[in-house]
């Protein structure tokens, strides 16, 4: 199994920036992709990114150019930097975990509790 930890959420400002954090524990080897949704209420999931192994990356359309992932792997933790924050963003981001690839995030096998950002 593979526990993930999310942190960093908070409130700020529109155009502010926050850093997420997904601490992996357990059998890290079975996270080959690793990846960021994010639920408001009265919304459904939607998938934010996702990084690879190999550290290739795909990004949501709506975040493109302004959120960025990035993983080290010596500390099992994916990140998620996230700059000029709308309201749009207000949302409960969860970490996510795939054993197979960077497909379609209903089959990825782990997920977190999830850390709480509003852009208020």
């Amino acid at each position: 199994h593979v526990q993930l930890v999310e942190s960093g959420g908070d409130s700020v400002q529109p155009g502010g920036s926050l850093r997420l954090a997904c601490a992996a524990s357990g059998s890290t080897y079975k996270a080959k992709c690793m990846g960021w949704l994010r639920q408001a209420p009265g919304r459904e999931r939607e998938g934010v990114a996702a990084i690879a192994k190999g550290s290739r990356t795909r990004y949501a359309e709506s975040v493109e150019g302004r959120f960025v992932i990035s993983k080290d792997n010596a500390k099992n933790t994916v990140y998620l930097q996230m700059r000029s924050l709308k309201p749009e963003d207000s949302a409960m981001y969860h970490c996510a975990a795939g054993q197979y690839g960077c497909g379609n995030w209903k089959t990825w096998d782990y997920w977190g509790q999830g850390t709480q950002v509003t852009v208020s």
